[in-house]
């Protein structure tokens, strides 16, 4: 059994980041598996080298090891543990979708456009896209993204910690971006294709990801995977407000805390006890913490 840790260098690591990988580690030390540390690069924009030496120096002193993938090394020359190092896997899977019959159009719908249609543009409550592109036959090109229209249905899985769960990915997020405006490759398409291609059968992310869940299912099916992978949905460390801590938004970074003297315990207890896996802030050694974690399955 093999999982993944796989953040995106898009700003230095936070105490999420931190909850996350405890879940990591640990779900996957209790389950038997073995854990494969990915670099999720796909934002050409946004990814900088600074911030994937900096969670890679974050790992390292957390004593997070993976097991498979490099823990430093990475700007040696190209690797299959980071994605914008795979762009031919995903040229592959639009071939093979194109090759089944599935239908793929390009599409030039800006964010201001979906937002004024009601379409989904970020976080909050999701609205799924109307097709506004689909029958218009764009041809693909410079500023224009590129869309799979998904077939009706529900997806049924069982997640490690919430249980049953159904979900209708076509009803949900309508025509699936695969690409953006700006030649990036998306999320949505790049996980399910690496996971694919690097064995990964059991995924472990937070609950923000949960609705993600069944579109890509769907999207891995279309590709040829005959079984899903298992998953598990933690709990997220919210700020006062409820909303989720953001690289965006300049929430504390692991960075600044080692700066200013916090110690390896001692953050490893703040950030099981900000995500609801301990009653009292404590310092903690890692071990300890790992088990802890691990409790997340059904919890």
């Amino acid at each position: 059994m093999r999982t993944r840790f796989a953040p995106a260098p898009t700003g230095y690591l936070h105490l999420g980041h931190v909850a996350n990988a405890l879940a990591v580690w640990g779900v996957a030390r209790r389950l038997g598996a073995e854990v494969l540390l990915r670099i999720e690069d796909h934002d050409r924009q946004r990814c900088r080298p600074e911030y994937e030496q900096a969670l890679l120096d974050d790992l390292e002193w957390l004593g997070l090891v993976p097991d498979v993938g490099p823990i430093a090394g990475f700007r040696a020359g190209p690797t299959p543990y980071r994605q914008s190092d795979n762009g031919p896997r995903r040229e592959a899977a639009l071939a093979t979708l194109r090759a089944r019959g599935h239908h793929l159009y390009a599409c030039d719908c800006s964010r201001k456009q979906l937002a004024s249609t009601g379409a989904d543009v970020g976080e909050g409550t999701e609205r799924p896209y109307p097709g506004t592109c689909r029958d218009k036959g764009l041809a693909p090109g410079p500023g224009r993204g590129l869309r799979l229209v998904l077939p009706d249905g529900t997806e049924h899985f069982d997640d490690l910690r919430l249980g049953p769960q159904v979900q209708e990915p076509a009803r949900q997020s309508g025509d699936l971006l695969l690409q953006d405006r700006l030649g990036n490759w998306t999320y949505q398409l790049g996980v399910v294709v690496d996971d694919l291609e690097q064995g990964i059968d059991l995924v472990i992310r937070g609950e923000d990801l949960l609705d993600s869940t069944g579109r890509q299912i769907l999207l891995a099916r279309m590709l040829g995977r005959r079984e899903p992978p298992r998953f598990l949905h933690h709990p997220l460390i919210r700020k006062p407000g409820g909303a989720k801590l953001s690289k965006a938004d300049g929430d504390t970074s692991l960075r600044d805390l080692r700066a200013a003297g916090c110690t390896r315990e001692r953050l490893l207890g703040r950030a099981l006890k900000l995500a609801g896996l301990r009653e009292r802030e404590e310092p903690i050694a890692l071990p300890e913490a790992l088990g802890v974690a691990g409790s997340l399955v059904a919890r």
